[in-house]
């Protein structure tokens, strides 16, 4: 599942999943789609009227999240799903692929930003990089949510 378009890596991921004999699902905007952005030959795509609809869509059908290189939409796309597993909105583990370690300043960056205590060591810790997907996949499959728990509950604080 992902956001339905043709172009760029987005285009490229879901035909080698489609060449692999796999079933992709994608999620687009009707005024992507109304400029030819959609890509037509999906197992499925489902067309939404806001962006909102559009992650809301993609959360409550996925099991995990996973960002790839991309831009400010990729950005602000796995950042709302942190955040949403942070608030206990859903308990999807949340993934970066970290591709020709392209995602080194950012992993800087939240580190950062818990050594500055602007974000707790546990809510970085929600969310696991690997540069091997395969290696990625497994800690995916065996993030445990139980310990959400504890960082919900605001009576501590």
């Amino acid at each position: 599942m992902y956001g339905g378009g043709r172009v760029g890596l987005m285009g490229v991921v879901a035909d080698a999943a489609l060449g692999a004999g796999g079933e992709v699902v994608g999620v687009i905007t009707g005024a992507l789609e109304g400029k030819e952005l959609a890509h037509r030959g999906l197992t499925e795509l489902l067309v939404v009227e806001t962006m909102h609809e559009r992650k809301a869509a993609m959360a409550d059908a996925s099991d995990c999240v996973v960002m790839l290189p991309g831009g400010f939409g990729t950005f602000e796309e796995f950042f709302e799903a942190v955040t949403w597993t942070q608030l206990g909105v859903h308990t999807k583990p949340c993934g970066i692929l970290d591709v020709n370690r392209y995602f080194d300043p950012l992993r800087a960056a939240l580190d950062h930003a818990v050594d500055q205590r602007f974000v707790r060591a546990e809510h970085r810790a929600l969310i696991i990089s690997e540069t091997d997907p395969d290696l990625l996949l497994d800690k995916l499959a065996a993030w445990e949510p139980d310990h959400l728990d504890k960082w919900l509950d605001r009576s501590e604080r």
